[in-house]
């Protein structure tokens, strides 16, 4: 799967990571030496210039060139060829011999105690862990790095720190933190001593492609042509071709698909004159991609062979693959479904023996949509189901890393308060020696002259007030913080699981009339959409909703009510002793005070809607020593997510047992919709309040599954 979520079959030429911020420069390995007496690096200038028409003649020249020089040569030169090896290596393919040349790298520069050139290798292991998928760890490299780079003023340094950050964050999705690093890379690539030219090309490219990331085809575009506009007087038909891709990757993007063809083309050709098979196969693989799009399927089986055929000449296995896929579903489409099947296998095997989940899944998605077009339901049935396994998978191993990576930035915000923390309880600590030291001096004083007895321990003991009241003001601080959400006012998830800690459970026999009559009701809710509504207003209007939506639930429902931020966009409303004939009016309340009416926020009127689920607590007369609230919440869960899968702004309440619960619990537990299903609960539906959709985050929330297949293709 490539960086910008497409099906890898309709392929990308996106050069590796590391490749990109190696190759796109060659600047001097230390500006001081490189003032006192620079080395002559024509012979690498000139191999690095051959690197852009032909990488495998330029790595045979540079490692000639290395051998020749060999480990008495000036440590300078010997920097700058490493440098370049591992780029021109990692362009090759040959990842394992860039690793090793870039060990080499960091030992050469501890050797000489460069620090700029030590951490220009430790950026280098960065980029290794990001390739192998250890976001948090990269992350918490590049800050060590960061911290050390304080007083740097090497540009070509700095920027390819500024690459990795952004690398980083766009591998985990923060695409609105991720576009600040590149255009600062942009900007220090006109400050590098050498291909500063090339490097500023390259940088537009990831500029261009984050753009496609965030769904801004437009500007991914318009960034490409600036780009393109600038190669005049620059011979290299890599930069060429690798842009001309990015450009028709964004005409496809925008529908403007004839426009895009013309630019695989003009790569292709591009490639064959200058000899690269490698960007020749893939841009025939977008080739037949586009033609796979078009239901010419004729064509698109002519460009996938061809495409297969110069995977083969570069022996690259991926690219193999994707033109089998390819192939098969060109046959596919001519109805021979026998063919089409065996290449299809093909690559589905390759990918799977080399751990591609990801492009399993995408595959399972193609071969399902194949089956459905031509009617063979029970193939596409079984086909759907096997991506639906696999796409659970990957969900919860892409969760799981985005957790870790998130996880790594908050230990590090928790460092940095608990620095604070023990700052300001040092500061407390003194204030209480001196109150000490103060009645010592009173004492003393007193026994020395009882006539300013009165008058030291008057000002003494205001002295002493004011501090104590200084000490009970931030006790009172703290107090209130522990229990209560900073941002919105509310009761946090600690104070209301202290509160249920101490509630009390009757035993069964023993159970109180009124506590059926009028149960206690849990209701748990999340705002729609919020991840759009902060990339599409700011964090800061989505702090905004976040408050606005507080006051209105507090001002919707009973003083007696506890209104919590559970999370996030989470809250939860504990409504103690309430009316279950009242319960489905209350939730619809809340939904329209929510949904009716957008919130103003910073400027912009916000489209806010909910979906809840709900329970009432005993449920459904069940002792708390059987279902506790804990239990009681996980099924307001489990409804709310129901409310999610079927449309949102709604709510789904569990208001009963239809069936004893020795055989309804084990069900519930894990899978609300198989005991709806099975007839085991009753289950009450509340619709939020209509709205036409309105602005773009509205109408990003109505797009159909045939458009959101166009886009993707």
């Amino acid at each position: 799967m490539s960086q910008l979520q497409l099906p890898r079959w309709q392929t990308r030429l996106m050069p590796g990571l590391l490749a990109i911020t190696l190759l796109c420069m060659g600047g001097a390995a230390q500006a001081q030496a490189k003032a006192q007496a620079r080395p002559d690096f024509s012979e690498i200038e000139v191999i690095h210039t051959l690197s852009d028409r032909d990488n495998t003649a330029a790595l045979k020249q540079l490692q000639e060139y290395k051998d020749r020089l060999g480990k008495d040569a000036d440590y300078v030169l010997r920097a700058e060829v490493l440098k370049t090896l591992i780029g021109i290596l990692y362009d090759a393919g040959k990842i394992k011999e860039a690793d090793a040349a870039n060990a080499e790298l960091l030992q050469l520069a501890r050797a000489q105690k460069d620090n700029d050139m030590i951490n220009m290798a430790l950026i280098g292991e960065a980029f290794q862990m990001l390739d192998q998928g250890k976001f948090a760890m990269a992350l918490v490299k590049l800050n060590d790095i960061q911290q050390s780079l304080r007083d740097s003023k090497n540009a070509e340094v700095l920027m390819r720190l500024n690459i990795a950050f952004g690398m980083v964050q766009l591998a985990i999705g923060n695409f609105d933190k991720s576009l600040p690093y590149f255009l600062e890379a942009l900007k220090l690539a006109d400050q590098v001593p050498r291909r500063s030219a090339q490097a500023k090309l390259y940088r537009m490219e990831s500029i261009a492609r984050l753009y496609l990331n965030m769904h801004n085809a437009e500007k991914a575009l318009e960034t490409t042509n600036e780009a393109l506009a600038m190669l005049p007087g620059i011979d290299s038909p890599k930069i060429t071709s690798s842009l001309q891709m990015t450009r028709g990757l964004a005409l496809i993007d925008l529908g403007r698909h004839d426009e895009a063809l013309e630019a695989y083309k003009t790569v292709l050709q591009i490639a064959t004159d200058a000899g690269m098979p490698a960007v020749a196969a893939t841009a025939l693989g977008n080739i037949a991609d586009y033609y796979l799009h078009v239901r010419k399927f004729a064509e698109a089986e002519r460009a996938a062979r061809f495409s297969l055929e110069k995977a083969q000449v570069v022996n690259d296995p991926f690219a193999m693959a994707i033109a089998k896929a390819n192939i098969g579903f060109a046959l596919a489409g001519q109805k021979k479904f026998a063919q089409g099947i065996g290449y299809i296998n093909e690559a589905k095997k390759f990918f799977m023996e080399t751990g591609s989940k990801s492009d399993v899944e995408n595959l399972l998605s193609e071969i399902g949509n194949m089956y459905e077009a031509a009617d063979m339901y029970k193939e596409a049935l079984a086909t759907v189901r096997e991506q639906q396994k696999l796409s659970d998978e990957l969900f919860r191993s892409d969760r799981a890393r985005a957790v870790a990576t998130l996880q790594e930035q908050f230990n590090a915000q928790q460092r940095q308060k608990q620095i604070e923390l023990l700052a300001r309880e040092n500061q407390l600590k003194d204030a209480d020696i001196k109150n000490r030291q103060l009645q010592q001096v009173v004492l003393m004083l007193a026994a020395v002259i009882m006539v300013m007895v009165g008058v030291v321990v008057f000002f003494l003991y205001r002295r002493v007030r004011k501090t104590n009241e200084k000490l009970r003001e931030v006790n009172e601080q703290l107090e209130f913080h522990a229990v209560r959400d900073p941002l919105t006012g509310l009761y946090n998830r600690r104070s209301f699981v202290d509160m249920m800690k101490g509630r009390a459970i009757l035993p069964e026999g023993e159970r109180r009339e009124d506590a059926l009559d009028n149960p206690d009701c849990l209701i748990l809710m999340d705002i729609d959409h919020f991840k759009n509504i902060n990339d599409s207003f700011g964090h800061a209007t989505g702090d905004s909703v976040l408050i606005e939506v507080a006051r209105r639930l507090r001002s919707t429902v009973r003083d007696s009510d506890m209104v919590l931020r559970w999370g996030g966009e989470e809250f939860l409303i504990y409504s103690p002793r309430s009316n279950p004939a009242q319960l489905k009016g209350l939730v619809e309340r809340i939904l329209r005070s929510i949904g009716e009416e957008n919130i103003q926020a910073d400027g912009a009127s916000v489209p806010v809607t909910l979906t809840a689920g709900f329970i009432s607590l005993p449920f459904s007369g069940l002792p708390e020593a059987i279902c506790n609230w804990e239990k009681a919440l996980q099924i307001a869960d489990m409804a709310l997510y129901l409310g999610k899968v079927n449309g949102r702004n709604r709510a789904y309440g569990v208001s009963r047992l239809l069936i004893a619960y020795e055989e309804a619990l084990p069900v519930l537990d894990h899978d609300l919709s198989a005991a709806i299903k099975a007839g085991m609960v009753e289950l009450i539906e509340v619709h939020g309040p209509v709205k036409l959709p309105e602005g773009n985050l509205a109408a990003s929330a109505t797009v159909s599954d045939e458009e959101l297949a166009s886009a993707i293709k």
